[in-house]
């Protein structure tokens, strides 16, 4: 099949999960061209069978903000033709999918196949706004499959938009061969010693994260034991954390990361994987700490109980509840069997439920469903 993917290029969970799809179904002989305004951070080599296609915007006086869309459209339209692709496979209702059904309106080829995968935001805040529904409702609906990344997200999207097509589960996955727990790398965040524990958390530090609420569990850890902290990542409560560290005196013992294009190294030198969110559509950063054998203590909120198994792989609490999430932290920190219990059976889970090679034959299955007309869940 010769598939256009179209993604954000950024470190959030859908130019993720795009990316490492186009590439896994690269490896399979699919021809997959990326489409994005600049290249994938996931893209950094070069692969067979993987193309990449710039959106290159007009500057011209008059427009205020340069027309994404409408040159996205553009680039979708010409590729598309140019390249004869059986499937666009759009990562995000708003503005991806929208844009692929104007490309097909412009290119007046009904051929071609359009796929929609809903990630999370899209859906639980971009098109549940009311000037946004309308068009997300539109762009789902009109296209000819529609995939959720957990059973959470399906449901909350019949629930939002009520629409009539069927919309398939096919969960986010990690190429397990690739990301697992490194040696060594507990030295490089000063913490070598087993009495030292890590703790870690992964994200784009929105509100909706709590980032607050990781370094308040922190604290509570740090007060009955040694332990670091690392935060991966940045966002618009940078500054606001860092002024809490300050506050509660932690600053030797909170290192804030950066974002970082690989992750496996700190995930590595983890012995805990904290993701306190009051929003989470699946949690992929939860999934490739499993993979990476890290324990995770997280909220019960969206799809994250579909990834992380109470008692088994980690601990899940209401959000907000910072007294029984730091309560679970240091019961699983504190008992080494408990803790190495743990680390095995998030790795196996990991492997056995969102491996690659379960993942992406899904994806392979439900193109040639839609390629070939059938579109019933």
């Amino acid at each position: 099949m010769k598939i256009g993917m179209i993604c954000y290029p950024t470190h959030g969970g859908s130019g993720v999960v795009a990316t490492e799809l186009g590439k896994e179904l690269a490896k399979r002989g699919h021809v997959v061209h990326f489409i994005s305004y600049q290249l994938p951070f996931r893209l950094d080599r070069y692969q067979q069978n993987v193309f990449y296609h710039e959106v290159e915007m007009l500057a011209y006086p008059l427009f205020k903000y340069p027309p994404y869309t409408l040159a996205l459209v553009n680039t979708i339209a010409e590729l598309a033709e140019r390249e004869q692709l059986d499937i666009l496979h759009a990562h995000y209702a708003i503005p991806h999918s929208f844009c692929a059904h104007m490309a097909r309106e412009v290119m007046e080829e009904r051929g071609l196949r359009v796929v929609t995968t809903l990630h999370g935001t899209d859906i639980t805040l971009v098109g549940s706004d009311p000037s946004f529904n309308r068009i997300t409702r539109f762009s789902i609906e009109k296209s000819d499959g529609i995939t959720a990344v957990s059973e959470s997200l399906r449901a909350e999207t019949y629930d939002t938009f009520k629409i009539s097509k069927p919309v398939r589960t096919i969960y986010n996955f990690v190429d397990t061969k690739s990301v697992f727990r490194i040696p060594g790398s507990r030295t490089e965040v000063g913490c070598p010693q087993a009495t030292c524990k890590v703790l870690v958390h992964v994200s784009n530090f929105r509100p909706v994260k709590r980032l607050l609420d990781v370094i308040n569990i922190f604290a509570r850890v740090r007060q009955e034991m040694w332990a670091r902290l690392l935060l991966v990542g940045d966002g618009v409560q940078r500054r606001e954390a860092q002024a809490l560290v300050e506050q509660l005196g932690l600053r030797k013992d909170v290192l804030f990361m950066g974002t970082q294009d690989n992750v496996v190294p700190m995930l590595s030198a983890a012995d805990l994987f904290l993701l306190p969110s009051e929003k989470e559509s699946f949690g992929l950063g939860a999934l490739e700490a499993m993979a990476c054998s890290v324990p995770v203590v997280a909220t019960n909120i969206g799809g994250i109980p579909e990834v992380v198994v109470h008692g088994e792989t980690g601990y899940l609490a209401p959000v907000g509840d910072v007294d029984a999430m730091s309560r679970y932290a240091l019961e699983v920190l504190s008992d080494e069997r408990k803790l190495q219990r743990m680390r095995e059976a998030a790795r196996r889970r990991a492997e056995d439920f969102f491996g690659s090679e379960r993942i992406v034959p899904q994806y392979e299955e439900f193109y040639q469903e839609i390629i070939n007309g059938a579109t019933d869940n």
